[in-house]
Order: C-alpha cells, then sequence, then structure tokens
C-alpha cells in the first residue's frame, strides 16, 4: 500500500538498494542463461518438443522480465501520482513516461478516495488502459465500461466485496482499449479504512499480462501437442508390438516343428529391440515346415520403422509363406516379392535371405536379396556361406535372384541374422568395419563363436551365446537371429 493513503498506518522502510541490486544483477544473469536455453531449443517448427521448450522459454523470459522492471521499481521508490482537484477533474499535468523502457508500462497504481471524491492514477495506468493521458481518471463506477461484457460481473463482484466486506481485490480481467485491442490485466487492491472502520479510499495495482498469459496459451498448446504425439507414438507402438507377435514365431525357447526324423532340425531365434528407438522396425525370421516334408528358413529386414513397416513386413512374410507352401524355389520366391514390393501403394526397400531345406539328403537351397550370407558352423569352425546374385527387394524392376545349394552333415549349424545383429565396436573401427555394420568385422564377431557353438547341446543354447555377445551393446535398429541345427 503508498504510505500516502493512511495517516494511520507506518510509513514503509525503504529497500536496501544493495540488496535490491543484487537481486536485479541476479535475475539478469539468470535471464540470459535462460535465453541461452531458448537458443538451443530445436527450431524446426514441425518439432513439437522443440517448440514446447521455447515456449517455456519464452515464458520464463516474460516473468524474469517483469521480475527486473519490477525490482527497479522498489528501488527506485513509488512513481508519482498526480492528484487532481475532483473526480471529474482531469489532472494538471500530464503523467511522466515511464523510466524503465517499456516493461514498466505494465504495472500503473490508482487510488479512489471516497471521503473527497478524488481519483488518482499513476501514468502507468493511463498507458495500460489506452487512455489519454489528459483525460480526467475514470470512477469505480465508470471503469467497468473499458471491461468486456463477459468479464464485467467479476469486476463488479470483487469491488464490492472490498468496499463492503473489506476483502482484498485479486483476479484478472480483459480489457478492450480505444483502438480496439484487448488486453488482459491483473488488478490487486485493498480497501484503507477510516479510524471508525468505514472504506475510505481503495487502491489498486494494475499489471499488464497479455503476453504472459499468451505464452502460457502456447506453453499449454504445445504440451497438449506434444502429449497428443506421445499418446499417438505409444498407440503405433503398441499396435506394432501386437502386429509383429501376431505374425513372427515366438523367440522364447526353441520353433517348435512338429515332423521328426531323418536330418530333422533344432530351431531357435531371438528378436533384439532396438536401444536408440521405440519404434518396431520392419525385422523377421521365420521357420515353417512345408507339405512335402522340406523346411523353411527365412530373415529379412524391410527399411523404416512404425506400423506402416510392420505391415508391411506381415504382408512380405504371408506372401513368403504361401509361396513357399506352394512349392516355390528360393530364387523365384525373391523374385516375386521383389514385384509384390515394387507394386505397393508405399514404396520401400527390404533385405532378406531365403533358404529350403530337405531333411531326406541334408541339402540347402537358398537365395539372398542384398542380405548378409547364412553362416555355416561346422567341426569348431565357422564360414560365411558364398552368396549368388541378388540386389535389394523393391530396388528395381524385374530382378533375377540366383540360387546356391549346400551339402549338409549332421550337427551343422546354420546362423540367419539381419544386419544390424552386431553393432560397431567402440574406439578405432577394425578394416571393414566402418562401411558396414554387416561387414567383416562383425561377421567375423559371430564366427568366433564356433569353439562355443560346439559345445552347446541345443540352439536355443546357442541363441543364448549370441545374445550374450551381441544383446548388451546399443544399436540403431532391430536385429533378430535364427540358428538351425541339423539332427541325424
Amino acid at each position: 500500500m503508498p504510505p500516502h493513503l493512511s495517516a494511520d498506518r507506518p510509513a514503509a522502510q525503504p529497500p536496501r538498494h544493495g540488496t535490491v541490486d543484487a537481486l536485479i544483477s541476479q535475475t539478469r544473469r539468470l535471464r540470459g542463461e535462460v535465453d541461452a536455453v531458448r537458443r538451443e531449443a530445436p527450431a524446426d517448427d514441425e518439432d513439437a518438443q522443440g517448440r514446447w521448450q521455447r515456449a517455456l522459454c519464452n515464458l520464463a523470459l516474460h516473468q524474469l522480465n517483469d521480475l527486473d522492471a519490477h525490482l527497479a521499481q522498489l528501488r527506485d521508490g513509488p512513481p508519482e501520482v498526480p492528484v487532481p482537484s475532483s473526480a471529474t477533474t482531469a489532472p494538471r499535468s500530464a503523467p511522466a513516461a515511464p523510466r524503465h523502457g517499456s516493461l514498466l508500462s505494465r504495472v500503473g497504481s490508482a487510488e479512489w478516495n471516497f471521503l473527497t471524491d478524488e481519483v488518482s492514477w499513476s501514468g502507468e495506468f493511463y498507458q495500460i488502459l489506452g487512455r489519454d493521458a489528459a483525460a480526467p481518471p475514470l470512477t469505480l463506477d465508470e471503469l467497468p465500461s473499458l471491461v468486456l461484457d463477459e468479464d464485467r460481473p467479476m469486476l463488479t463482484a470483487m469491488v464490492t466485496d472490498c468496499l463492503i466486506d473489506a476483502k482484498p481485490i485479486d483476479g484478472e480481467f480483459r480489457i478492450v482499449r480505444p483502438d480496439g485491442g484487448v488486453r488482459t490485466v491483473h488488478m490487486m487492491g485493498e480497501p484503507v479504512l477510516d479510524a471508525d472502520g468505514s472504506t475510505a479510499s481503495m487502491w489498486a495495482v494494475l499489471r499488464d499480462v497479455s503476453e504472459l498469459r499468451r505464452s502460457q496459451r502456447t506453453v499449454g498448446e504445445t504440451g497438449e501437442t506434444l502429449q497428443h504425439q506421445r499418446h499417438v507414438a505409444r498407440t503405433e507402438h503398441r499396435l506394432a508390438v501386437e502386429l509383429q507377435e501376431a505374425v513372427l514365431p515366438p523367440w522364447r525357447g526353441s520353433l517348435r516343428l512338429p515332423r521328426r526324423g531323418t536330418g530333422a532340425l533344432d530351431v531357435a531365434a531371438h528378436y533384439l529391440p532396438s536401444s536408440t528407438s521405440t519404434l518396431i522396425g520392419g525385422n523377421w525370421y521365420d521357420a515353417l515346415e512345408l507339405p512335402d516334408g522340406e523346411t523353411l528358413l527365412s530373415v529379412g529386414d524391410l527399411t523404416g520403422h512404425g506400423v506402416t513397416v510392420t505391415s508391411g513386413m506381415a504382408m512380405l512374410l504371408g506372401a513368403l509363406r504361401g509361396m513357399a507352401v506352394a512349392g516355390t524355389r528360393p530364387g523365384q520366391l525373391l523374385s516375386w516379392l521383389n514385384q509384390l514390393l515394387d507394386t505397393t501403394v508405399q514404396p520401400a526397400l527390404g533385405s532378406a535371405v531365403c533358404c529350403r531345406y530337405t531333411p531326406a539328403t541334408r541339402t540347402l537351397s537358398w537365395a539372398q536379396a542384398g542380405h548378409p550370407a547364412p553362416l555355416l558352423f561346422r567341426d569348431g569352425t565357422g564360414r560365411a556361406l558364398t552368396a549368388p546374385d541378388g540386389v535389394l527387394l523393391g530396388a528395381t524392376s524385374g530382378a533375377v535372384y540366383g540360387q546356391a545349394e549346400e551339402s549338409l552333415r549332421v550337427g551343422d549349424l546354420l546362423l540367419l541374422h539381419t544386419e544390424g545383429l552386431v553393432p560397431p565396436l567402440s574406439g578405432t573401427p577394425l578394416p571393414g568395419e566402418a562401411e558396414s555394420r554387416g561387414g567383416a568385422a562383425a561377421v567375423q564377431r559371430l564366427l568366433d563363436l564356433a569353439p562355443r557353438f560346439g559345445e552347446a547341446r541345443t540352439a536355443q543354447d546357442c541363441i543364448r551365446m549370441v545374445v550374450e555377445e551381441c544383446g548388451g551393446t546399443e544399436r540403431e535398429d532391430d536385429a533378430c537371429v535364427l540358428i538351425a541345427r541339423i539332427g541325424s
């Protein structure tokens, strides 16, 4: 409360300038640090996270700017308030312009004296309301004429409660300035009581909080957008996971191949999610017994992430199974998969390796489309099979895929994997490793497991070894591995 409003109250002690100056310095330093954070926020308007960060920083800057101005006012003392001779008489001189820049125009003070019918407004009060400084200040009965119709009842109720029940004023309302602009203001005030307890006057301070509220709305809107995007992402992730689990064989344990006989396979697989993305990729693995007694083994990867890619993977895997059941050989099968991918609405690229195992002769027929070759482990050593020709699926129309055959023995172990199974090693890359995660160094890490594979009893034991070797490191993409062991 300004000290001149009540003779019964002790005058407020002026603040210690050293303390206030120190607070001003701290505020300005903090303002600079917040501004630096704002500049570092992503500038892409499509990035909701970046927009939200910038909006929060702008809101904090608005508040720090106001705090700086308020502290300056506190240090310099209350502004001069011209006192007219009556409520209907204009001030004798125009209010002084703000001394600390435009920010101070956001805060003004006023007093309505009911004993003398005098009204006094500070220059800042005039500026907030957009009124001519030479015009007389408005009485409390006239003040609602500046307020939006829907906000008038609130202002009237606050003033009435203050005058009748001596309640403090503390609320916001919107005013319409003479130029048609609408501003949001925050008014705080108290009644001043005379000796017999009746209301002698009312004082108030008015603050323009339009920019502050605009910044808060921006924060809220961008926060809601970000929350919606996160909800959509969680929903898409759940759908992708459910779709993936619906079409891929279970990887917890050995894959079930009901038929048993000469050359039967012991098969196990594992899926390793990305450690840097919550989105599901288009990796797949499959082991399927065919009507003629042969077994289909395949792994592949459709580029991209999310529900669209997962559904595309499901389409390819369904087509692969259907053509394999119909007796299509691996090379021709990949040619038709390439044609299918080439005609889809959303073009995509994919890699795959497709194997058809004949247990009666222990023969493996296989083809690949831009994919790492299967690894063959035998007698404690391992090697990559020599790959036939084959380009990525979807890369070119009418592609032809070669086919190779490999004779297998009892106890042999086949390892099929997608390219991201072995992430690059930290530190200086080995020769060939910098060019491709599925390069020579990555393959060699898998081949080095050959002695341990020789001691394993089941394909699932071998899968555990691969996961121990490759599963603990960060990977940028999903990956999967399938191991098939040739039985007697």
